[in-house]
Parts: structure tokens; C-alpha cells; sequence
């Protein structure tokens, strides 16, 4: 999953930063409003994290800009203001959810990974994909009740595609949620990553969880919630 990070503290830009990567996902950082506006609408984004005090362009006319001209990504607000009448404005210019400084990473986190399960239309935080269950908020995958050992980037893969289950999600979809750097043209770094998947989660003779769809991308069909 790709995050946005708005924040122009560098202390929380980089001990945020530094959690958010440690637990799998790709995250785009900056520090002022009129650049994360920008990068707000140039990527695809599953969740955007966004101080209200900024330079440059406040927290409030960056989510008003966003909302009025239909970007639709989740925003959670995070801010040091906790007065009601801050939060009501908060939510009411369009923000998804709210967390008020100082805060515990683990309520972060588990505050994004809501977020990104809403973004898919999903509330359960268990998915299923034949015989392996994805704890998205334990971030553990099982089968038939035995622990899969997934590096982040493996599991970060496995729940993208989780997520969309039934929809065939392309190469470039796969790059530009899951890696922070720019995959070059050409590159086969998502088809190794899929292979290597492949190899950790699928049971030997029969047919694997994820399929290849050639000329399209990748595809797993689990159990409708």
C-alpha cells in the first residue's frame, strides 16, 4: 500500500516514516501543503496522513482543494489541535478520520490500515484466499492455523491483491502501490516478487492462489465476504 505523509515535523516525519516502511508500506513524505497537494494528485495514493499546520498551504484548504476537485483518497488527519469544533471542521471539509497529538504509533497504524480495508470496500479485518487467512491487523498470514513467514514487501503484495480480490490488478498498479522507488520500464521486479509469493504461500500440485493473466496482471480469487 502507498502512503502519503503530510507532516512538517521532521522528528514524526522520520520516526512515522520509519514505522510505516518497517510495517510494508511505501511511503511518499513531505513537509509543505502546496507540495503534498501536488502529490496528493499526481499518484494513486491508498491513504493520505495529513498535518493541519503547514507551510505554505494549511491542512484544511489542502483536503478542501482535494475534495472539491474529486480526489477521493482517505485522509486521516493528524494534528496537534483536539478541540471539538477542530475535529467537527475536520470531518466536515471531508476527512476520513482524526488522531490528535502526541499519539501511539500502534493506534496510527492500526487507524491506516482501517482506512485502507474501507478504500477496498472491505470491514473484515480477516481475508480469505483458499486455505490461507490474512489478519490485516496483525499482519499475519495462516494456513489452516500455521504462521506463513512473509517479508513486509511479501505481505504488502499478498493483501494489494487481497483487497481486490476477483479483479485483475496490472503490473503498474502492483509498482505504484507497493514500491517507493520508481520501477524502471521493462523491469520484471513485480513478476520475481509474484514468483517469490508464489513459492511461500501456494500448496504443492495444485494450482497457485495467484493467477496470471498475460498482458493484463494478476489476479486471486478467494471468498466473497
Amino acid at each position: 500500500m502507498r502512503l502519503l505523509l503530510i507532516e512538517d515535523s521532521e522528528r514524526l516525519q522520520r520516526s512515522v516514516g520509519e514505522g510505516l516502511r518497517h510495517a510494508g508500506y511505501a511511503v511518499d513524505i513531505t513537509g509543505d501543503g502546496r507540495e503534498g497537494l501536488y502529490l496528493a494528485n499526481s499518484h494513486p495514493y491508498d491513504t493520505i496522513i495529513l498535518d493541519l499546520m503547514l507551510p505554505g498551504l494549511s491542512g484544511i484548504e489542502l483536503l478542501k482543494s482535494l475534495r472539491t476537485t474529486g480526489n477521493n483518497t482517505h485522509v486521516l488527519i493528524l494534528t496537534s489541535r483536539d478541540a471539538v469544533e477542530d475535529r467537527v471542521l475536520g470531518l466536515r471539509t471531508g476527512a476520513d478520520d482524526y488522531l490528535v497529538k502526541p499519539f501511539a504509533f500502534d493506534e496510527l497504524l492500526a487507524r491506516v490500515q482501517a482506512l485502507t480495508r474501507r478504500a477496498a470496500g472491505r470491514k473484515n479485518p480477516i481475508l480469505h484466499i483458499g486455505p490461507i487467512d490474512i489478519d490485516t491487523a496483525g499482519r499475519r498470514v495462516l494456513r489452516q492455523g500455521a504462521p506463513i513467514d512473509l517479508t513486509p514487501r511479501d505481505y504488502a503484495l499478498l493483501e494489494y491483491l487481497a483487497l481486490r480480490q476477483g479483479t485483475v490488478v496490472s503490473r503498474t498498479e502492483i509498482e505504484e502501490h507497493i514500491y517507493d522507488a520508481h520501477v524502471e520500464p521493462m523491469s520484471n521486479v513485480v513478476d520475481a516478487a509474484v514468483y517469490a509469493l508464489r513459492k511461500k504461500i501456494d500448496t504443492p500440485g495444485e494450482p497457485s492462489l495467484i493467477e496470471t493473466r498475460r498482458g493484463m496482471g494478476y489476479v486471486v480469487k478467494g471468498v466473497p465476504e
